[in-house]
């Protein structure tokens, strides 16, 4: 981490599944409790596990300044991720994640195609075919990446979209997208998954014992007016926890937790006692909290005596306030 001020985010900290409760009360994390006892706190932002845009997704546009010119927050599921990452001002924008669902007896999973060995070829062949249909209704699709393609177009302007980090391998009932645009996304959705069906690729990935792409998410609705974030520092946002987590896989999560106090947090603490400037945001699926560290700001008496004394905060209490 560089000597400059720095904010620290860390996505899925906690998780409200049972599994997760269960293997965050066996967590042991020293050094995050060393940290945490020279932090100044500041107040939780607290929801439910049903936003649209997870903790995480929230406290970065917090950090980014995005809201409205009342400093009202942007509607839950329009925080244009798209649009902001490709630097396009003033359109609306998506992201198309081509996947697969899994559909069951009474309900369809999804599953994204990071581990469905989904080569860039067959991105730009499925993206291909998926881009004139689109365009039929008035949406430019731009190729940005094999897991995402990028629409761009005034029909999707009111769009909110669950985070495909919301969807990942879990039931889709109740995240379809909504807004006025909502019934023209389903019908593309829906044609997407017939096109994908009948397409010599999916013939292809089954012969070779694959699971066909069959279907699209979107995700990252919004439009952006540019703009500067409102706290300039850089935002390091450590990706160890997440894939366990969207896995269900709560010992590889646990074990990334114990990997990441031990070779990670001391470097957090180095600035501390170089006396650095710090943020730290932790995000569980319900909240987040930050906390921070400034050398010119005096610490408050039980902070002080902590960190006189060698005391540690409780982080296991901290993170499940956050599930």
């Amino acid at each position: 981490m560089s000597s400059s001020a720095a904010h620290v985010l860390l996505p899925y900290a906690s998780a409200s599944a049972e599994a997760c409760q269960a293997a965050l009360a066996g967590l042991t994390l020293p050094n995050l409790g060393r940290l945490l006892a020279h932090l100044r706190p500041q107040p939780p932002v607290l929801g439910d596990d049903y936003t649209l845009n997870p903790p995480h997704e929230q406290a970065l546009a917090h950090t980014l300044g995005w809201h409205h010119p009342d400093g009202t927050p942007l509607p839950d599921g329009q925080l244009p991720w798209a649009a902001w990452q490709a630097n396009v001002r003033d359109v609306p924008c998506a992201w198309f994640h081509p996947c697969h669902w899994q559909v069951g007896m009474e309900q369809v999973t999804l599953q994204p195609v990071d581990a469905l060995q989904f080569s860039e070829a067959e991105s730009h062949t499925l993206f291909a075919a998926l881009a004139p249909l689109c365009a039929e209704d008035g949406i430019t699709l731009v190729f940005e990446r094999p897991d995402r393609w990028r629409a761009e177009g005034e029909v999707l302007r009111g769009l909110a979209c669950a985070s495909l980090d919301r969807v990942a391998h879990r039931h889709l009932h109740g995240w379809l997208p909504q807004g006025p645009a909502a019934p023209l996304l389903l019908r593309l959705q829906n044609e997407a998954q017939m096109l994908f069906y009948t397409h010599p690729i999916t013939d292809e990935r089954t012969a070779r014992g694959l699971l066909p792409i069959n279907g699209i998410w979107i995700s990252g609705s919004g439009s952006w007016h540019g703009g500067t974030p409102a706290q300039p520092w850089p935002v390091t946002q450590p990706d160890t926890l997440r894939q366990p987590a969207l896995y269900g896989d709560w010992v590889a999560w646990a074990n990334a937790w114990q990997q990441l106090d031990r070779d990670t947090v001391p470097d957090w603490l180095a600035r501390i006692e170089r006396k650095q400037t710090l943020h730290l945001t932790l995000c569980g699926e319900r909240g987040y909290q930050s906390w921070h560290y400034d050398p010119s700001h005096r610490p408050g008496l039980l902070q002080r005596w902590r960190t006189r004394w060698g005391q540690s905060a409780n982080p296991v209490s901290i993170l499940k306030a956050l599930c």
